[in-house]
């Protein structure tokens, strides 16, 4: 009896702390951050910070390969890689001479492209109007200064330029010396007001090799990508984020632009800006840079909505590798009120050694080498999915794997989780908070995200209200809710090969 008060008591006080500290957190912020749109729609959010001579930031286009249709999936991943190509006045010797070199390019793709693409190609045509686009490639690669872009940043003392690409965002980020920040305004708004697709073609084969690096060589690619095809059928979440092997063979120049022209508009950007800025001074030199590019109509809304699934999907891949476990279960979009909820479930199912399913599985029956639960896949503006992933121990099958899993899952059903995994939630989540806050890129790429979702950078503290209102009653519902048979999608790779050992072995 002692030791249940000692937990109620540390488990109010961990919630009280948290609470405390998010709303000091909050109120601390907002003192110093200051939110600007553009007549254009770009929407920044400044954070002055001058702890250090430094500025970061971070760019969201709320755009990904959710937006994408058959036939050019991988282009948004592909822009990613454009957007370091440069523009008119970065990345070229001539641009006066280039652009007329590109255009000839481009012409001579669509030619072999119609008549690869035809009925009935003719050999010897294709034959031709390939060598015509190679010569016509070689031609416009003579103007390209290659990596000017990155260059002028490492040269300007410019750190962790980067970018990535997500189901349904873009996201753009480095550092720079706070004495530069005119340069990141020149920089950032002449990439996404003109950009340049240099080179598109030989970064389209990059992105070929990557894709067979990741997927089609890779096991867990394979297992991910069959996953993906079965839990959506409709909604494009289902279009693996690098395109299908012969959208990468196809897709074109003429595609990226009217792709960058529909999506990356600036009212579907989102910046945040974090270190030694101060908005009074900052606000004019963004107003000048990026103010501009020209608005541009807002993107069409995804009109394709997954519908409630209503019998469980199993796929079974028979690969000579290491077997693994993967299942998943539709769930809201991230911006739902029962985020925090799922939020709870992953901590409590999987984060660390005394998690529920490590202890399980791994320690005690020895079943598995490694499990883990996330939410939020593949993308998290939608409806998307929680998925919990099994690496099976050497002898053990997958179904030994599954059922394992599933005694966890219906545990969550039938029975309470106990103060102390509840407290411990939301300590820990309090404190991931904490740390993200600590880096100026951090807290930039939080702010961007929140900004873009929930049209207010506040929801990243309120977040923690919203997480210490979690009950025991709030996880079983949601549990009972999600972890249905009928919700369910199975994914698992099978070696048949693999020797079950003896007895006692």
């Amino acid at each position: 009896m002692k030791r249940n008060l000692l937990r109620s008591f540390l488990a109010a006080l961990l919630l009280a702390l948290a609470t405390a500290a998010a709303a000091q957190d909050l109120k601390s912020f907002e003192a110093k951050t200051t939110v600007h749109k553009l007549a254009n729609g770009w929407t920044f959010v400044i954070v002055e910070r001058p702890v250090a001579p430094v500025f970061s930031f971070a760019t969201i286009a709320d755009v990904g390969s959710a937006q994408e249709v058959p036939g050019i999936t991988g282009l948004a991943h592909m822009f990613e890689h454009m957007a370091f190509k440069g523009t008119p006045n970065i990345g070229t010797t001539d641009y006066a001479a280039e652009k007329p070199a590109l255009e000839a390019l481009e012409a001579a793709y669509q030619a072999y492209e119609a008549e690869r693409l035809s009925p009935r190609p003719d050999a010897k045509k294709l034959e031709s109007l390939l060598a015509e686009f190679k010569a016509k490639q070689q031609q416009a690669a003579r103007y390209v200064v290659h990596n000017e872009f990155d260059d002028i940043l490492e040269r300007e003392g410019g750190v962790g330029l980067n970018a990535s690409t997500g189901a349904d965002a873009t996201n753009y980020f480095y550092s720079l010396p706070a004495n530069k920040v005119e340069l990141f305004a020149f920089l950032e708004s002449e990439r996404f007001q003109h950009p340049v697709f240099r080179e598109f073609y030989e970064e389209r084969n990059v992105v070929r090799e990557e894709r067979r690096m990741s997927y089609e060589s890779r096991p867990i690619g394979r297992l991910v990508e069959q996953f993906v095809t079965m839990a959506f059928q409709y909604h494009p979440y289902q279009q693996p984020g690098i395109g299908s092997p012969s959208d990468l063979e196809a897709i074109s120049i003429t595609d990226a632009e009217r792709f960058f022209q529909t999506y990356y508009v600036p009212s579907n950007l989102y910046t945040a800006i974090v270190g030694d800025v101060h908005a009074e001074t900052l606000i004019p030199i963004l107003e000048k840079y990026f103010g501009r590019i020209a608005a541009r109509p807002v993107p069409p809304p995804l009109r394709t909505v997954e519908p409630p699934q209503v019998a469980e999907r199993t796929t079974v891949l028979e690969d000579p590798s290491q077997p693994f476990y993967l299942e998943g279960y539709h769930k809201p979009a991230e911006t739902h009120p029962d985020q925090p909820v799922y939020d709870a479930i992953d901590d409590i199912l999987s984060t660390g050694r005394t998690s529920r399913l490590y202890r399980s599985l791994v320690r005690d029956k020895k079943l598995a080498v490694d499990v883990e639960s996330f939410s939020g896949f593949p993308g998290q503006k939608y409806p998307n999915l929680w998925a919990v992933l099994g690496v099976p121990a050497f002898g053990v099958t997958d179904q030994q794997v599954q059922a394992a899993i599933h005694e966890e899952l219906e545990r969550l059903k039938s029975e309470d989780v106990t103060d102390e995994e509840l407290a411990k939630f939301k300590a820990r989540s309090q404190a991931n908070l904490v740390r993200a806050l600590r880096s100026n890129q951090g807290l930039a790429a939080q702010l961007a995200e929140y900004q873009r979702l929930y049209g207010d950078w506040r929801e990243l503290f309120r977040y923690i209200d919203r997480l210490n209102r979690v009950t025991k009653a709030d996880i079983r519902r949601v549990a009972a809710e999600t972890f249905r048979a009928s919700n369910r999608t199975v994914t698992m790779i099978v070696n048949r090969e693999t020797k079950t050992p003896a007895p006692g072995k």
